[in-house]
């Protein structure tokens, strides 16, 4: 059996093989490394004994501390609530009318109503609350289907629109496709964009649609487009569409309407968190008094 080779330098074993006259050694791992790993396996070991770690044939063991990140949340929610008690306590107990009068708490359900939008509302309406063109509408500006004081804001998100929430607000366009000739529909549907043309001002009453929209179309929308937020009948006489303002979009919207739906959010939030969004709708640029 062969002597083990040293190196003179070092004075560490080799291990028989050479590269260009560059010898292996067999360095031992230092002492101190090895300390620090088998520390670090004792660590690991008491992690798993303490918290939350691996998976069982009946869920995952939850360790001998009984912590969970789900807790942690429960408790801070819970403190949460808690500190903000007072104010919302009185957030309840003032008018929904009264609450942007008083400053201080106007600027909180502002602030609490931003971050409730961006978690109910942003998907449909957008994080800036400008609407998704073709199916939601923006909300900072003056258009309001069913009306922009911010008691009609509380309502509407309360109880919703089409949610089929005994309260919520509801109505329905007829399929005019089946009522009127497609050369009705579209003569009424040129009438109805030039609503919003002031140029055809003076012309617009010898439209061939102007009577087909006085007899199907003005007890919703207003003999002049002007809308009807009893029925959330939008406005034809500006320039603002949901579901388009083209002729074929209009022409569209007569034959088969389109008609949105919002959830009910009584039964998904608090009474505290649906005024915080109703003064953070309202404040954002296009409430109404």
């Amino acid at each position: 059996m062969a002597v083990p080779e040293h190196d003179p330098l070092t004075g560490y074993k080799t291990t028989g093989h050479e590269w260009d006259g560059i010898t292996e050694l067999t360095t031992p791992i230092p002492s101190w490394w090895v300390t620090v790993f088998l520390a670090s396996c004792f660590v690991a070991v008491l992690y798993m004994w303490l918290f939350p770690s691996f998976a069982t044939t009946g869920g995952y063991y939850r360790g001998s501390l009984g912590w969970s990140s789900r807790g942690d949340l429960v408790d801070d929610v819970a403190a949460g609530r808690a500190a903000q008690a007072t104010w919302r306590s009185a957030l309840v107990a003032t008018p929904i009318e009264a609450i942007e009068a008083n400053e201080d708490l106007r600027r909180f359900a502002t602030t609490g109503g931003r971050a409730a939008f961006g978690q109910n509302c942003a998907p449909c309406h957008g994080v800036g609350a400008g609407g998704q063109i073709g199916q939601f509408p923006a909300l900072v500006d003056d258009d309001w289907l069913w009306g922009g004081t911010i008691a009609d804001i509380y309502q509407t998100i309360r109880f919703g629109i089409r949610s089929g929430h005994e309260e919520a607000r509801d109505s329905a366009m007829p399929a005019f496709g089946e009522l009127i000739s497609a050369q009705e529909i579209d003569a009424v549907a040129r009438f109805v964009l030039a609503l919003s043309d002031p140029t055809t001002l003076a012309s617009r009453q010898q439209m061939p649609g102007a009577p087909i929209y006085a007899t199907n179309c003005a007890a919703c929308h207003g003999a002049a487009g002007e809308g009807g937020r009893d029925f959330g009948a939008p406005r034809l006489n500006d320039a603002i569409w949901l579901y388009g303002g083209t002729l074929e979009d209009v022409r569209k919207q007569i034959v088969v309407p389109r008609m949105g739906m919002m959830p009910a959010f009584t039964t998904r939030l608090d009474d505290e968190t649906i005024r915080m969004l109703s003064v953070y709708v309202h404040t954002l640029g296009g409430g109404e008094r």
